[in-house]
């Protein structure tokens, strides 16, 4: 028997693909060539926002027609969870409509699955990649305006410390050089508790305690060379845990900002602003004047002006952001932005989208093109691809390099030409 596994979304999707293929190993699966050679297909989907939706749809469709006749397909993921029901009843060509933690190999054909597993804590096959996610929580504590994650991953569930150091040693003995740490609010690790049932989270910084990402970031150095943090939330980057990142010697801060306007973040319910974001990033660029710095950013919130427009705008050209992402509103069911007024046009978030996207654009072809001549160290994950400490896996430029390079080796390096979001380099 034979599995094919259909990604979508974020890397958090890509870790629980990578333990549900484990699953089916453990049962007896091997892994398909494609889906047209599966005996089971696998859709895992993303339900973060409308667009997201539309893409999962699609691909479970396109994969309807592409499988064999005898071929089992199974829709899994958030869009699983959200919409399980209606799913099963909206989709015919499905076979099975299986939520978080949830048999794939269940009889019903629209029926939902009962729970059998607890996905978070399922042991993770070897990967073949010189890198690898390493999930250290799942759900969200916060409650963010426009982001329904809370209502189907839940609240903040933290893994141990014990388990993912087992993990990453596993990976490591694997031939993994580097791990990247992934949750909805990573820097909340190991803080799973709310204030009073209020439905907000308990900040980092409440009651001057310890941060308990600190330790567990510092004891994954020494299990891999390379350790890289995504989805801070901007309050949890402590100065402790700044200098626990530039420790480990990837000095990369990936920050989950969303806008730069103080009024516009206070109705996401957000904290923060454009002068307490600069302040962190100038003073971790007087620690560590090579940082690279990554987020991502909503336009078109409700209530979003003109003058909202104009302070991201400026915070972008201040920042001198290495990477930026950028993404449209979308009303999100059960989320408190659903039901605000002033609902922005589509078209005028996709004008706001396109302007901050051109500058940011401007900015990172420019911090690329100031690489070239400078050295450094690559990790090679495919035949002549690489990537330094600047560039997250899957996400930013790479670096091109001779082919005949060892995948999972180091190599000394100098850049020697920019191609727009890419790096082209020659062994030192």
């Amino acid at each position: 028997m034979r599995y094919w596994i259909e990604t979508l979304g974020c890397p958090k999707n890509h870790v629980d693909s990578e333990k549900l293929a484990g699953l089916l190993v453990a049962q007896g699966y091997d892994a398909a060539a494609s889906a047209e050679t599966a005996d089971l297909v696998v859709a895992n989907t993303c339900a973060f926002i409308e667009a997201a939706r539309e893409e999962s749809i699609e691909t479970v469709l396109d994969l309807a027609e592409r499988r064999r006749g005898d071929a089992r397909l199974v829709v899994t993921g958030c869009m699983a969870e959200r919409y399980g029901d209606e799913l099963a009843a909206a989709l015919p060509e499905v076979d099975l409509v299986a939520g978080f933690g949830q048999s794939l190999l269940a009889t019903p054909v629209t029926l939902r699955a009962t729970p059998r597993f607890d996905l978070l804590n399922l042991p993770r096959p070897a990967v073949s990649a010189p890198w690898a996610y390493l999930k250290i929580a799942e759900g969200c504590d916060r409650r963010c305006g426009f982001c329904a994650i809370p209502t189907f991953r839940g609240d903040q569930r933290s893994r141990s410390s014990e388990d993912l150091l087992e993990e990453a040693r596993g990976l490591a003995a694997g031939g993994v050089k580097e791990i990247v740490l992934i949750a909805q609010d990573l820097a909340s690790w190991g803080h799973d508790r709310r204030r009073a049932r209020e439905g907000v989270a308990l900040e980092v910084l409440d009651e001057g305690g310890t941060q308990p990402l600190i330790e567990l970031t510092t004891s994954l150095a020494e299990v891999v060379e390379r350790v890289r943090l995504l989805y801070l939330y901007p309050s949890g980057l402590t100065q402790g845990l700044i200098e626990a990142i530039l420790a480990t010697g990837v000095p990369y801060f990936d920050l989950s900002l969303q806008h730069a306007s103080r009024p516009l973040l206070r109705a996401m319910r957000r904290w923060g602003d454009a002068e307490r974001f600069l302040e962190r990033i100038a003073a971790i660029r007087a620690a560590e004047p090579t940082a690279s710095f990554r987020s991502s950013f909503i336009l078109g919130y409700p209530g979003e002006t003109e003058e909202d427009q104009r302070a991201l705008l400026n915070f972008l050209e201040a920042a001198q952001l290495d990477w930026a992402g950028f993404f449209t509103y979308s009303a999100e069911d059960g989320t408190h932005a659903a039901d605000l007024e002033n609902q922005i046009p589509r078209e005028l978030a996709l004008e706001r989208l396109r302007e901050v996207s051109a500058l940011q654009d401007e900015i990172t072809a420019r911090k690329r093109d100031d690489l070239v001549g400078t050295h450094q160290r690559v990790l090679i994950d495919a035949p002549g691809v690489g990537r330094s400490v600047r560039e997250c896996p899957e996400i930013d430029g790479v670096v091109l390099v001779d082919r005949n390079l060892p995948v999972g080796s180091m190599v000394e390096c100098e850049i020697v030409a920019s191609h727009g979001t890419d790096l082209e380099a020659v062994v030192r």
